[in-house]
């Protein structure tokens, strides 16, 4: 007759259990501080996110309110549909690709000029970020009535000390709506890209470059084989921290044209369908294309920071 055996825990096991038990119980104690900030990120973040998704699906339009109800995908549909939410789309994107492009070509070279040594060189990069530190509306104000009024704008102004009174007094915003958009935007965004830039010439491998110098290398064969692949991963991260705001600007386009002349990007559109329309189903769907988008963008800008932070760790 056969007896069954049961299993004992060998003492190291035991205490390899124990250790873990105090671990995870350390791990949890250390977290526990951080939970009631995670909980209220939670409620001001993805709350509303949620009830923004809920409505996505419903058919609510505040001048039809006994219309309420379920409308499926029906209002994702209208959105990529819709002759005017495709051109707003259309726009948003040669908008962010004009400013990013431009932005970073400029904060490249103001970059590469802020790297060399002279005289007042903290002063002169702390003039150059201002841009960046104004209010986004106040910005767009700026660029409408002081340079862009075609009274008593600046450049209209400029015109008439060079040419005389017989000066052309063009109307920028009216001639060229989009164009006015993507300077404003150009000049508030150029210091941040050039930030990123500068930090990344700022950990170039000096040694490397004066060994090349030695063998008698060009300045230009040094920031074509060696500087700019060097900036490769800072470009990129510029490129698409710039996409994520940008794709999502409004003030910009709000205050200089009130989305007129072809300039209604989609978080204008926006705007018009749910303050104007009143129809909350079909904004709050083209609200989550937005995020949508952003949220692609964002996770290849993480990736980038990541594999950033991998390479400063390895040296």
């Amino acid at each position: 007759m056969s007896t069954a055996l049961e299993p004992r825990t060998s003492p190291t096991e035991r205490t390899r259990g124990q250790g873990d038990a105090m671990r995870r119980a350390g791990d949890w104690a250390r977290r526990a501080p951080l939970l009631p900030a995670l909980i209220f990120l939670i409620i001001v973040t993805q709350l509303p996110f949620v009830g923004t998704l809920v409505i996505s699906f419903m058919n609510w339009n505040a001048y039809y309110p006994d219309e309420v109800g379920f409308a499926g995908l029906d209002n994702y549909r209208r959105v990529l549909t819709d002759v005017t939410t495709r051109d707003s789309i259309v726009t948003t994107i040669v908008l962010t690709v004009s400013v990013v492009l431009v932005s970073l070509v400029l904060g490249l070279v103001i970059a590469l000029l802020l790297d060399r040594a002279f005289r007042g060189r903290g002063v002169v990069r702390t003039m150059m970020i201002t841009p960046f530190l104004i209010v986004p509306v106040a910005a767009a104000l700026v660029w409408k009535h002081a340079l862009y009024n075609p009274e008593y704008g600046l450049f209209n102004g400029v015109l008439t000390w060079i040419f005389g009174e017989n000066a052309p007094q063009p109307d920028w915003i009216s001639t060229m709506p989009l164009t006015a958009i993507v300077a404003s935007l150009v000049w508030q965004w150029t210091p941040f890209m050039m930030l990123i830039l500068l930090a990344g010439l700022q950990s170039k491998p000096l040694d490397v470059i004066e060994a090349a110098k030695i063998d008698g290398c060009s300045a230009w064969q040094i920031f074509r084989y060696m500087t700019l692949p060097h900036l490769r991963q800072y470009l990129e991260l510029g490129a698409l921290l710039g996409s994520i705001y940008i794709v999502q600007n409004f003030d910009a386009v709000f205050t200089i044209t009130s989305g007129g002349l072809g300039t209604a990007n989609l978080p204008y559109t926006i705007y018009q369908i749910f303050y104007n329309a009143h129809d909350y189903g079909r904004a709050s769907a083209a609200g989550v294309v937005v995020v949508i988008g952003t949220i692609i963008i964002a996770t290849f800008a993480l990736r980038t920071v990541s594999s950033l932070f991998r390479e400063e760790g390895a040296r």
